[in-house]
């Protein structure tokens, strides 16, 4: 009876880890898909991105596609790991994401909200690049771990398209409107910056683990 138990805990586990994981999946699609929809269906766009828009024709919408689709590739390459489509959607994801962190800086600083807000716009899309350098680097070079660091360490960076969202929805229903800029300038810097903060204590935390082992 306890065999049957212990053979049976891991499959409870497993569905429990997909329950949780279900509507974080959904989200995550649901905002590439809106980032990628809102590159050509931007008609309800707040004034800020609408002059963008007006200004950047071509660079705007092709930040918004590759930012969208970097949110399902990036999670995807990590998933596939160790199996033969990770390196191709590896190549493929890191060519999105060039395009993206390149289209990021113009986006940014053109009629920003605030300089500072801005400032953290430009300084994520320099943070994509540069771990993405690292990782093309350590891979060939064979450095499997360093690699890896690099890449989730880039993957909690882009997460930051999810957090700057569910940041901003949360202040439209228990912020206040005067303190606007102040609150998107603060998020345009902690929605990528906490996560890529916390993804590199976790990796810290784990390194004399995978060396003891």
């Amino acid at each position: 009876m306890n065999s049957h138990l212990d053979k049976a805990s891991p499959r409870g586990v497993a569905v429990w880890r997909w329950l949780l994981l279900a509507p974080l999946a959904v989200f995550v699609i649901y905002v590439a898909l809106r980032g990628i929809s809102e590159s050509y269906d931007n008609d309800g766009f707040p004034e800020a991105l609408a002059v963008k828009l007006e200004l950047l024709p071509i660079i705007f919408p092709v930040h918004m596609i590759t930012g969208g689709l970097a949110l399902l590739l990036v999670p995807l390459v990590i998933y596939l790991r160790r199996t033969r489509w990770h390196p191709l959607l590896g190549r493929i994801a890191a060519i999105d994401i060039l395009i993206a962190g390149i289209t990021a800086i113009p986006v940014a600083v053109v009629m920003p909200v605030t300089k500072l807000s801005a400032a953290g716009f430009v300084a994520q899309g320099i943070a994509w690049i540069v771990l993405l350098a690292f990782g093309i680097w350590n891979i060939r070079r064979r450095r499997i771990a360093a690699h890896r660091a690099c890449m989730l360490m880039l993957a909690a960076v882009t997460s930051g398209a999810l957090f700057f969202r569910l940041y901003l929805g949360l202040w439209k229903v228990f912020g206040i409107s005067r303190h606007f800029e102040t609150f998107y300038a603060l998020d345009a810097w902690i929605a990528w910056g906490l996560p890529l903060l916390g993804t590199a204590i976790w990796l810290r935390l784990q390194a004399p683990r995978h060396r003891s082992a």
